[in-house]
């Protein structure tokens, strides 16, 4: 296919922005070039709200037909969990076709190098951008999300992630320079002259690992990240989530043919129900860099049994809130009720352990009995999901069986401040939507610590007594040390509780946030600026983003000639 889109165009369109991400990075300051706002689009070739509805209705019951090699079959059956069948089929790929297509055309794309890489895949998230209407009902019948939380994390805030992750990869190859002129002295003698060139080289084919809950959020920083530095990338997605990743690979494709490359450079692997390819995929030798988010048990696998491939992976974790003093009650109750409801708590960033010493907590409002605080919170949580409409706009629907089942048996783990309860969605009768459960520990006993220190992914939260802020500190330690945490949170206005915590935090590796009352909730971070995972606990072994989240995707080689 003739290029459309000449280095020129791509870098006059594209590196003003990159230009900004970069400085973005640098700085840590707010920035997004993706609008949040439903109706900033439509303008420019971009989709409005009809448009994108359409298109994703268009999509229903039809073959998704990319064009890759090696197709063997057709393969579908998502459901979605607000009770519509999608009907969608994708191509099944014979693997053994399918490597060697995508690894014919690494060679161009590493040696158009890190600029042009780059911009291709600005030009790539540009028309992911002109179609998030579409992929936010995508994202939405996927997972399982509301659709104004589908339309920004699985649209903007994701191609944030993924414009955030192609900055980090062109810093890190740039860092060398190109050609370098080596003269060495040698006295009466001649100089030793060296001509030294050198080439950032991708590592070979990366696979993405889709999760069901962020299928675009928690999958473009690596898909880009492999992309940027020269390394053709396999989508894998989640068999209940395919179709925003699906949609991704179809326009990934028709970018790099439309800029000259080879579009086998991404390609799908869509698995008939039940096949479980991904083990198979991740011991392949071609497969040199993997990413994975989901099950901790998956993970260790992956880590201990990939031993040919660089192993991103996001698994499971505790999140734990200290809840010591507070100088604004309501609003410390108001983000905690939000943080607890938002998409049914099914996020690997949702708080599930709220640490209350056992004797109250001071207040802006007077002193408050550990029964007081958790009573005032499940009322608070009542009070923001006590209409119905607001409460599906809110919890989106349970995204899978399992999800209910821990729901449900976590009444039985101690005394219930907060029942769940059913929810009607009128738009979508089939939905299961469920508010969340709000479950009373004593931190002492230890029945009850097999359920606090276990992540029970979900609308599920403990209230756990403590004996004082130290063991709500040291509990704090063990769980990030054994269980891991993606995110934690304290609350409190003492300054030595508050260094106590940070303390614990910065020496088992998790990230923190103090005292949150207003708009910023802990399960939320912000590309650019917010790093998601430190990489440095059982949560999680890589960061979203920084240089070591890109930097081992490529090696340097040098080539010396003598001048």
């Amino acid at each position: 296919m003739a290029a459309e889109l000449t280095a020129h165009q791509l870098i006059a369109q594209h590196r003003p922005t990159l230009d900004q991400a970069l400085e973005a990075i640098r700085t840590r300051a707010y920035w997004s070039p993706h609008p949040e706002h439903p109706k900033a689009y439509g303008e420019h070739g971009s989709l409005d709200a009809a448009a994108g509805k359409a298109a994703f209705d268009a999509l229903l019951g039809t073959r998704l037909d990319l064009g890759q090699p090696g197709t063997d079959d057709w393969t579908g059956g998502e459901l979605s969990p607000y009770g519509i069948e999608l009907g969608i089929t994708y191509p099944h790929a014979d693997i053994d076709v399918l490597l060697p297509a995508m690894r014919a055309g690494q060679r161009a794309w590493r040696d158009a190098g890190a600029e042009i890489r780059a911009v291709v895949c600005l030009e790539i998230l540009k028309r992911i951008s002109d179609r998030t209407h579409e992929f936010a009902h995508a994202v939405m019948h996927t997972s399982g999300q509301a659709f104004m939380m589908a339309f920004q994390a699985g649209g903007p805030h994701a191609q944030d992630r993924g414009l955030e992750a192609v900055a980090y990869a062109y810093v890190e190859q740039v860092r060398t320079p190109e050609t370098a002129e080596w003269t060495k002295p040698q006295g009466k003698r001649d100089p030793l002259v060296l001509t030294k060139t050198f080439v950032p080289v991708p590592r070979g084919v990366a696979l993405v690992i889709g999760c069901n809950t962020f299928p675009t959020w928690n999958g473009y920083p690596g898909l880009f990240a492999s992309l940027a530095t020269g390394n053709a990338v396999l989508v894998k997605p989640h068999p209940r989530a395919v179709l925003p990743l699906a949609l991704t690979v179809q326009v990934a494709r028709e970018v790099l043919a439309d800029a000259g490359f080879d579009p086998n450079l991404v390609a799908l692997a869509a698995e008939r129900p039940g096949e479980g390819i991904a083990k198979t995929l991740a011991v392949r030798p071609e497969i040199r860099v993997i990413d994975y988010t989901g099950s901790t048990a998956f993970g260790d696998w992956l880590e201990t049994n990939a031993r040919q491939a660089e192993v991103y992976t996001e698994k499971a974790g505790v999140n734990t809130v200290i809840v010591e003093s507070t100088d604004n009650y309501k609003g410390m109750l108001s983000n905690l009720a939000f943080s607890l409801s938002l998409y049914s708590g099914q996020m690997c960033t949702t708080p599930q352990n709220l640490l209350i010493p056992r004797d109250g907590i001071t207040t802006d409002e007077g002193p408050k009995s550990y029964d007081e605080v958790v009573a005032d919170l499940a009322r608070s949580v009542d009070g923001l999901l006590g209409d119905d409409a607001r409460a599906n706009a809110l919890l989106g629907a349970i995204v899978n069986p399992d999800v209910k089942a821990r729901l449900e048996a976590a009444a039985g783990l101690g005394e219930v401040a907060l029942p769940s309860r059913e929810i009607t969605n009128p738009e979508f009768p089939k939905a299961v939507v469920r508010t969340p459960v709000i479950v009373k520990l004593d931190g002492a006993k230890p029945d009850a610590e097999a359920a606090y220190m276990s992540e029970c992914f979900g609308p599920v939260s403990f209230a756990v007594a403590v004996d004082s802020a130290a063991d709500a500190v040291e509990l704090l330690r063990r769980t990030v040390r054994e269980k891991g945490a993606m995110t934690v949170g304290a609350y409190t206005t003492s300054e030595e509780v508050g260094q106590a915590v940070e303390e614990a935090c910065l020496e088992e590796c998790a990230q923190l946030s103090l005292n949150l009352t207003g708009g910023v909730y802990v399960n939320q971070t912000a590309a650019f600026s917010d790093f998601h995972g430190s990489g440095g606990n059982a949560a999680a072994n890589a960061t979203l983003c920084d240089g070591a989240f890109v930097a081992n995707r490529f090696r340097v080689v040098e080539v010396r000639r003598e001048a």
